[in-house]
């Protein structure tokens, strides 16, 4: 059977995939990550690249101006310097903002929001060359990812000709044009490239996180029995969730002997719920000392008995002071007039009860 020779035959545990993601254990491909990130930097730069490019130009033509070199000094140079710091940043802050944008995006959208320690640590035997090695030709994914390695660059290759394999003879012919022409030809011939190459690699990043996502699936699931354990200790061992239920109770049975004889009334279900109230003139309303459902209801009438505490059956009063009201509180304001009826009533048997003893 499954559960016998220890088959990972269940789906993971909520518990189990929390765990994983702390350590780290996710799904995750660095080459999505490049892909976007390649496709989104070539946009980046057909859109703001000309800003860029007019930008070099000026200070250029600022710097090489007859102005400018009959008043070379050291004022002067760091005044100039700081002017074409401060023209590149502006136009090159829309690049670099997109980029830093693109890839917490792409990361937030893999694994979401996580921060796992237990990754950044250091780790001296990812240091040993020989471990790499290994990983390469030995057991397991590493010869495998070198064979999707090498299949990936050759169709690389095969998609970045495929961009200037009709194009060849205007490349040739590029000697004869200015530079502006040859360089926006050359401009144009990477950008293809680059969007081509980068949508390959995005379809092929695409087909590696979703295996990852089922071998990160596989690696996690249990057996019947780590799914037995799990559930264990999610819930607590039986036998210690009983012992701390008889402490509990053990607990309630002695707040109930002590509290329950200094009350005035006690207020029933009659059977299900009860729940002891007292009243002195130093308090502002009748206060709840003791209640109980069930077993307890039953420990309070019984203490009631013993210690000569008038019971009153009221039902819905005493549900409804059971369920709002927590002990040593005082009741609320809508039931002043019945818990004060009660108690009219009570301190009237203990009135007529001491008059007949002084008989």
């Amino acid at each position: 059977m499954a559960e016998s020779s220890g088959d990972k035959t269940e789906a993971p545990t909520p518990r189990r995939r929390q765990e994983a993601r702390e350590q780290g254990n996710i799904a995750r491909s660095h080459d999505l990550t490049s892909a976007v990130l390649l496709i989104g930097g070539l946009l980046l730069l057909k859109w703001f690249g000309m800003n860029l490019l007019s930008a070099l130009r000026s200070i250029v033509e600022q710097m090489l101006s007859v102005r400018s070199l009959s008043n070379v000094n050291s004022s002067s140079i760091a005044d100039q310097a700081l002017g074409a710091l401060g023209q590149i940043g502006a136009n090159v802050a829309p690049v670099l903002g997109g980029v830093m944008l693109i890839v917490i995006a792409v990361n937030i959208a893999q694994v979401g929001l996580i921060l796992s320690p237990t990754r950044i640590q250091p780790n001296l035997a990812a240091l040993n060359p020989f471990r790499g090695i290994g990983k390469i030709l030995g057991r397991g994914q590493g010869p495998i990812h070198l064979l999707m390695n090498i299949v990936k660059v050759v169709l690389v290759g095969l998609v970045a000709y495929s961009a200037i394999g009709d194009r060849l003879g205007e490349i040739i012919s590029v000697q004869r044009l200015t530079f502006l022409q040859s360089f926006g030809i050359g401009a144009q011939i990477v950008f293809n490239i680059g969007m081509r190459v980068g949508f390959l690699l995005l379809l092929l990043a695409i087909f590696d996180y979703v295996n990852q996502r089922q071998r990160v699936e596989q690696s996690l699931r249990m057996t019947k029995q780590e799914v037995k354990d799990e559930m264990r200790r999610m819930d607590g061992d039986p036998m210690i969730k009983q012992r701390r239920r008889q402490i509990a109770i053990a607990r309630a049975k002695e707040r109930l002997k002590k509290e329950v004889p200094t009350a005035d009334v006690v207020v029933t279900n009659p059977t299900h719920f009860a729940v002891a109230l007292k009243y002195d003139p130093s308090m502002h309303a009748p206060k709840l000392v003791a209640k109980g459902a069930d077993f307890l209801a039953q420990r309070i009438r019984e203490l009631a008995i013993e210690a000569g505490v008038p019971i009153v059956e009221r039902a819905p009063l005493a549900r409804a002071i059971y369920r709002m009201v927590d002990v040593g509180d005082e009741i609320p304001e809508q039931f002043y007039s019945a818990v004060a009826e009660i108690l009219a009533y009570v301190y009237e048997l203990n009135r007529k009860a001491k008059k007949a003893l002084a008989v």
